[in-house]
């Protein structure tokens, strides 16, 4: 007889590789902008 599949641990490493593959995403975009802040724009216009 053949195991039946465990669809509850499938579900949570999908999720989990997921979550860190947004976080590692998150990182390398504070990164981006750390480094190079003339990239950044501002929503506010200046006044002189």
């Amino acid at each position: 007889m053949a195991r039946k599949p465990n669809y509850g641990y499938e579900k949570r490493q999908k999720e989990l590789a997921k979550k860190a593959k947004k976080e590692e995403k998150k990182k390398r975009r504070q990164e981006d902008e750390a480094a190079d802040p003339s990239q950044q724009t501002d929503d506010q216009p200046t006044v002189p």
